[in-house]
């Protein structure tokens, strides 16, 4: 069993930057690679970005590529989403996830989910 909780969520202006962090319980968080989804206001989630458990493998949606930074510290048992240069379209619950299976994008894949963290980027 893995819990998961997110926070760094806010209000912030178009161009801004947030981090948003997700700490994770239990001892074997590096066998875990971890994901970032969104779902905004009638959508589906989507994916943002995932990163193996090392934290050596990194993958980004199109959407986001070049402007977020996935990352991770195993000594702390968090993961993070650095967002920078943010949009409107950016606003969105954002959830982290954990899977013991590395690369995944779909977010019915994932075992794990937090309760998900609030994004707003007015224009």
């Amino acid at each position: 069993q893995v819990l998961l909780v997110e926070s760094g969520g806010g209000l912030v202006q178009a161009g801004a930057s947030l981090r948003l962090s997700c700490q994770a319980s239990g001892r074997t968080f590096s066998s875990y690679a971890m994901g970032w989804f969104r779902q905004g206001p009638g959508k589906e989630r989507e994916f943002v970005a995932a990163v193996s458990g090392s934290g050596g493998s990194s993958y980004y949606a199109d959407s986001v590529k070049g402007r977020f930074t996935i990352s991770r510290d195993n000594a702390k048992n968090t993961v993070y989403l650095q967002m920078n240069s943010l949009k409107p379209e950016d606003t969105a619950v954002y959830y982290c996830a954990a899977d013991r299976v590395d690369g995944l994008r779909a977010y019915r894949e994932y075992d794990y989910w937090g309760q998900g963290t609030q994004v707003t980027v007015s224009s």
